[in-house]
């Protein structure tokens, strides 16, 4: 089989150690790569970007290589999946080599008005914390720890804005197939998440997993083995 890599793309707040599961479990033949965001994990020294543009701008640097060896996919969780999108068009409309396959998990389609209508980058902290509680995408241990709390909101709140502060644009739809996946207990409207097919020529692939928002971490066998069969099933040229 071939050796296709996996470019990830971290959530907000996360950085390329969210997907050490992932990579534990990757299957022969698939090679999970996990980026980092500036000002994230190992480059916590550098400055945070508050924009989706600057971000994909940065992983287009980071994945240029990547990509241009071919036979690699692009998945990203929540922020992740803006990222990966519009990092995909870029690669494209630099003549890049096209990813096989774009996965993209709890994230409504990038033309979703919910995205702006959010506003939690402004929430103060005590509702800024009881939000990231509700997501469930943090140990316990992070909120009993005040040092790590502050050091961590304003890293996850400029990711927030960067989410919140994105404007779509409509191009035509991608000749790459999209598969999304979502949890069950997602507060996401299926409309919105139906609109990522407005943006391939093919059948989105669409799957429901059980659990929350960060059902990703408790399914990652799920999601690995889904990636996986996906790819494997696909046509390499």
């Amino acid at each position: 089989m071939y050796e296709i890599n996996v470019i990830c793309l971290p959530f907000a707040g996360g950085n390329k150690f969210s997907y050490r599961e992932y990579q534990r479990k990757s299957p022969q033949g698939l090679n999970f790569i996990a980026l980092e965001y500036a000002g994230h994990g190992t480059r916590i020294r550098e400055p945070l970007m508050e924009s989706i543009n600057s971000i994909t701008q940065d992983m287009y640097e980071k994945t240029l290589s990547i990509a241009e060896k071919g036979n690699y996919a692009i998945y990203g969780h929540s922020m992740g999946a803006s990222v990966g999108f519009e990092l995909i068009h870029q690669l494209l409309e630099n003549g890049k080599p096209a990813p096989l396959h774009f996965f993209a998990t709890g994230a409504t389609g990038p033309s979703s008005l919910s995205r702006q209508e959010r506003n939690w980058h402004h929430l103060p902290k005590n509702e800024l914390i009881d939000k990231l509680r509700d997501l469930q995408g943090c140990p316990d241990e992070i909120f009993e720890d005040s040092d790590l709390l502050d050091f961590l909101l304003p890293i996850i709140r400029s990711d927030f804005k960067a989410v919140e502060t994105f404007r779509y644009t409509k191009r035509p739809p991608l000749e790459i197939p999209i598969s999304v996946v979502t949890g069950t207990e997602e507060p996401l409207k299926d409309e919105e998440v139906a609109l990522w097919q407005n943006e391939t020529a093919f059948a989105v692939n669409f799957q429901k997993m059980n659990g929350g928002h960060f059902f990703i971490n408790a399914c990652a066998t799920s999601v690995v083995n889904h990636i996986a069969k996906t790819i494997r099933n696909s046509k390499i040229n």
